[in-house]
């Protein structure tokens, strides 16, 4: 009896705590709010998403690469090319003869000669007039890897482009929750006072000031949680965009757009010719290239070379009048040689080159057909998971509507005392829930999207 009577005494002014507790929690759900928008402010800088993407595929280390690679294939293509000019080489020495040698009788005399310096100039030049196409093959490889490195680089584009629109879609997605939060928290919060008011005029046990205080407080868990994620969705974006400053994503990308329809018989059209099976593609033919030039070695090459050289006793640059390094008061020789060679045995050389060369192609070959299948399986999944996520849209905001009105009603049943706390805690469970899986939904949609565009390689409209 003491017990119950010392309860019942204490529950004004357990009351009056939770209300005071109720408005702290509002002034620090408001400067919670605050500190943020501050920090929207001060720190992280809004940038719009196709900026952000342009940003992410200049400075990425993938599409840096992906470029460098271009420069590679094309410089290999220059190379080829070069090969069927003919090589240059200049050569120019000088030699000093000192010490002994042997006499005309066989004996050992100092060598004192009048000019112990001797000087050479002379210059080569080789061209290779058949090689069994090995060049002209090169040629075909070279322009091969050409192609298949700017399907790459279109690919790393891509790619890039979703990993920027995932943690942009991320920090949407973030907004979108922190927004819900706060609407949970002001709820709570109301619901807390109302509560508080019914224990105070005994028409409500402590119970439900209790729940609605726990309910305050996964608000403010929730509400932090999605803070957290804005947070960190916005530093791995700047470190995408390889900003010096912090940046975030728009706010008026957080709006919701309207859904766009698709042709699924055009995206897989697009997608069987995508930059991964583009790419394919062209290895597949710079392997096939390959082969016919590792079958060049079982034919014989010829190669014409000019020689033009000379030696004498005058130094560089002295002589008779008009001289120059390649005419100077020397004796000279032209030469002109043809020559012809063939390996008659090389130690499997050969034969080793064009088996790896037939394999490559045959893994070029495999690769090229697997990359098509992944391609048409990788836009079916897509594709359904962006029609399961327009449905749950859908869905979804008429469950979110329809949790609304109901949390509205028993709101004021519980006002009017026609209905338990449970119940309105039960409705508001449900509202979060449904406003949580629409957050997601549109998540998913958009990553979707995002998914397909880096298979075809295009953005969609």
């Amino acid at each position: 009896m003491k017990k119950t009577l010392i309860m019942f005494l204490a529950i004004p002014c357990l009351a009056r705590g939770i209300c005071a507790q109720g408005t702290r929690v509002a002034t620090t759900k408001t400067d919670t709010v605050r500190r943020l928008s501050i920090d929207s402010d001060t720190a992280f800088h809004p940038i719009d998403l196709q900026r952000a993407i342009q940003l992410a595929q200049r400075n990425a280390p993938i599409a840096v690469q992906a470029r460098g690679q271009i420069r590679t294939a094309n410089s290999s293509v220059r190379a080829a090319y070069a090969a069927f000019l003919p090589g240059v080489t200049i050569t120019a020495g000088q030699s000093n003869q000192t010490g002994d040698r042997l006499g005309q009788s066989g004996n050992i005399v100092p060598f004192n000669p009048k000019h112990p310096w001797s000087y050479t100039t002379g210059i080569r030049s080789t061209l290779r007039l058949f090689d069994g196409g090995q060049r002209f093959y090169q040629i075909s490889q070279s322009k091969a890897d050409v192609g298949a490195a700017e399907a790459n680089d279109v690919a790393q584009q891509f790619n890039v482009a979703l990993q920027v629109k995932t943690q942009y879609y991320a920090i949407l997605a973030a907004r979108e929750s922190e927004a819900a939060a706060a609407t949970q928290l002001d709820q709570a919060v109301a619901q807390l006072q109302a509560a508080a008011a019914r224990v105070r005029a005994g028409a409500a046990t402590l119970s439900d000031s209790l729940r609605s205080v726990i309910q305050v407080g996964d608000a403010r868990l929730a509400l932090l949680t999605a803070q957290n994620s804005l947070r960190i969705a916005s530093a791995a974006l700047t470190r995408l965009v390889a900003a010096p400053y912090l940046v975030t994503a728009q706010a008026i990308d957080s709006l919701e757009r309207p859904l766009s329809p698709i042709d699924s018989a055009q995206l897989v059209e697009l997608a069987l010719r995508g930059p991964a099976v583009e790419q394919a593609n062209a290895q597949l033919l710079s392997a096939q290239a390959a082969v016919r030039s590792a079958r060049t070695p079982y034919l014989p090459t010829v190669d014409l070379t000019f020689t033009r050289g000379g030696s004498g006793f005058a130094p560089y640059g002295t002589g008779a009048s008009g001289d120059t390094l390649l005419n100077r008061q020397y004796p000279y020789a032209n030469t002109f040689q043809f020559s012809a060679s063939y390996p008659l045995f090389n130690n499997y050389q050969r034969e080793n080159a064009l088996t790896l060369a037939r394999v490559a192609k045959e893994n070029a070959d495999a690769t090229l057909r697997d990359s098509r299948l992944a391609a048409q399986q990788n836009l079916v999944q897509q594709l359904a998971s962006l029609r399961a996520a327009e449905e749950r849209i859908r869905i979804q905001q008429a469950s979110v509507a329809s949790a609304e009105e109901d949390l509205r009603v028993q709101q004021q049943r519980y006002a009017l005392g026609a209905s338990t706390l449970l119940d309105l805690l039960t409705s508001q469970t449900t509202l979060d829930q449904q406003r949580a899986a629409l957050i997601q939904a549109r998540q998913d949609y958009r990553i979707a999207r995002a998914q397909i565009e880096a298979i075809i390689g295009r953005d969609l409209q």
